[in-house]
């Protein structure tokens, strides 16, 4: 059967039949694909009728996600990004053997501008014998994940994901009411031309991120030798899947407002999912010094600097952490880092 003509509950079935894994698996990643059209027509109205607000949406998105996964009896826990503590499987209704965790609405902000946003998920197994998830259950590096996967509500929905085997790409057919796979084995490019950072916090970037961008902004004239786009929307989702078409570099890097603080990316409900998905595609995806896959969560709300997406690109600014982090001297020429900046002398 031509891909085209594949849904997203076929595709699951067919994949899990092949590789022998848990039917359980199955249901619970159509539940979460039903808990997307709610949210995805949820945030059509709120978008069209001009009153819902960026919070509540933020927040009746949660809520579908949680009343939609919470019943079927494949999990013992769920954590969504705004929690202190996972949310207990209600009493009555049987447990599983995996955890949920989520960002219900990504880039939330862009609701009132009409821009895009989305949720993210991974599925990790439980440890053994647990039945009632708590926090330490969740403390798994994102190696452990079984899938990951994120949903964009654009000018038409589109849902990502991988089971460790590759990244496919489903658009839902609203006519037909089923996501429809258009994107088979979704590859990340090599190398790039365009990367997106929020430059409004240039001024408290570490060195090693201040001269990615400023080589880049040098363009032809500069180190790179060729001309370099920057964009930013302000969802993670949305940067994700433009690299995952075109390739491409997303950055929410360390910086120095709260030193107590590593980044601003939470691990387990964005960073995890979102580094599985693009180390599938072909990409890589780092804190700048380390592997974010391979980090050993210490806390449920604990945040990490990203920097994901094409992999020499990757590659680049982890060789400009090290080279800083030996002490080998960084110096800037451009006006955008000229006499005021703290790294001149």
């Amino acid at each position: 059967m031509p891909y085209r003509r594949t849904t997203f509950s076929k595709f699951i079935i067919e994949s899990l039949r092949r590789t022998g894994s848990d039917p359980d698996l199955a249901a619970l990643l159509n539940d979460v694909m039903t808990a997307s059209k709610l949210v995805a027509a949820a945030v059509a109205r709120g978008t069209n009728d001009g009153r819902a607000e960026p919070r509540s949406l933020d927040q009746l998105a949660g809520d579908i996600v949680l009343g939609t996964c919470d019943f079927g009896g494949q999990l013992c826990g769920i954590l969504s990004e705004d929690m202190d503590q996972p949310y207990p499987i209600p009493d009555g209704y049987p447990r599983g053997r995996y955890l949920l965790a989520f960002e219900p609405l990504d880039g939330a902000s862009n609701i009132d501008v009409n821009m895009p946003v989305g949720t993210i998920f991974s599925i990790l197994r439980a440890p053994e014998g647990i039945t009632e998830a708590n926090a330490a259950a969740f403390l798994q590096a994102g190696t452990k994940q079984v899938a990951a996967g994120y949903v964009l509500y654009g000018p038409s929905a589109m849902l990502v994901i991988t089971l460790g085997d590759g990244v496919h790409g489903f658009r839902l057919d609203r006519e037909v009411g089923a996501y429809m796979l258009t994107h088979p084995h979704m590859t990340v490019a090599p190398t790039t031309r365009e990367f997106a950072v929020n430059a409004s916090n240039a001024r408290f970037w570490e060195p090693p991120v201040r001269r990615y961008v400023e080589e880049s902004a040098e363009g032809a004239e500069g180190p790179r030798g060729e001309e370099v786009s920057t964009r930013w929307s302000a969802s993670m989702v949305a940067e994700v899947h433009r690299i995952l078409i075109r390739g491409g570099l997303y950055m929410d890097p360390r910086d120095t407002r709260d030193t107590s603080v590593p980044g601003r990316v939470r691990l387990l409900t964005a960073a995890n999912p979102m580094a599985m998905i693009v180390e599938q595609a072909g990409g890589a995806a780092s804190t700048g010094r380390q592997r974010l896959l391979g980090i050993q969560p210490a806390a449920i709300d604990q945040s990490v600097p990203v920097i994901l997406g094409s992999k020499r690109e990757v590659e680049r600014v982890e060789e400009y952490h090290a080279a800083y982090d030996r002490g080998e001297p960084i110096k800037f020429s451009s006006p955008l880092f000229n006499t005021r900046s703290l790294f001149r002398s």
